[in-house]
């Protein structure tokens, strides 16, 4: 699952660092940057947001003018070179106040919070919309039919070039032409997770993670470099005993 962000500062180097930030962190996907905080209203007004990087001051309206003038507004993470804001913004539901200039590990700090908090929510909204993770299931076309899956039965998910190739417990495989981002849009956050540009695994089924690789029944699946973070996310998530 990927957040979608914006950033809203009026110095384009801060933009610029917000940026590359956000490229580095697998879970998140940068869909503007306003130097104006109107501007920045207008877009989120028609179009779905997860995260917003808050500059407090700006020309035309400050962040905390911003904030109050959005009755429902997604998770906003206030940056600024200046403390006395802190409590303002905190009473007005900000995820959390990063100080200029921004060290990475901060940052990587503040989006964790907010995307484990933003799991949480998915969770408890499927908990609700299902009788249990046992009982979910998904569709996908295969040999010219719709063919039912078990989430429960998925052990990884292998892409193929244009295709997806999911292996299934019993030794059972299926070939699917899908994206790995429809695949993911419709599966259970909690339950899988991308550990390379080529793999989904299913969580429950891993039987071992070192730092190159995760083993699934016999198969020893690589962890791609852009994914390390994610996967550190997720085990962090589990309380994993080190």
């Amino acid at each position: 699952m990927k957040l979608s962000c914006i950033v809203v500062d009026d110095e384009p180097l801060a933009i610029d660092l917000l940026a590359e930030f956000i490229s580095k962190v697998p879970f998140l996907e940068i869909k503007g940057s306003f130097t104006k905080g109107l501007d920045a209203v207008m877009f989120m007004k028609e179009n779905h947001v997860d995260i917003v990087f808050l500059d407090i001051q700006m020309d035309d309206i400050n962040g905390i003018q911003l904030l109050k003038s959005v009755k429902e507004h997604p998770a906003v993470i206030l940056t600024t070179a200046y403390d006395q804001y802190a409590v303002e913004g905190y009473s007005l539901d900000v995820s959390d106040y990063l100080l200029k200039p921004i060290a990475f590990d901060r940052f990587v700090q503040a989006v964790e919070r907010v995307y484990s908090h933003t799991v949480s929510q998915k969770r408890e909204q499927k908990t609700q919309d299902s009788t249990g993770g046992s009982d979910e299931y998904i569709f996908i076309k295969a040999d010219g039919k719709l063919v039912r899956i078990n989430c429960n039965e998925i052990l990884f998910i292998e892409g193929q070039r244009d295709y997806l190739r999911f292996h299934l417990t019993n030794n059972r495989r299926i070939m699917t032409l899908l994206s790995f981002k429809t695949i993911e849009d419709q599966l259970p956050v909690e339950s899988f997770l991308r550990i390379h540009k080529s793999y989904i695994v299913a969580a429950d089924k891993i039987n071992a993670i070192s730092k190159t690789k995760v083993s699934i029944s016999d198969k020893d699946l690589p962890i791609g470099e852009n994914y390390k973070e994610a996967l550190l996310a997720f085990l962090g998530r589990r309380r994993i005993v080190k």
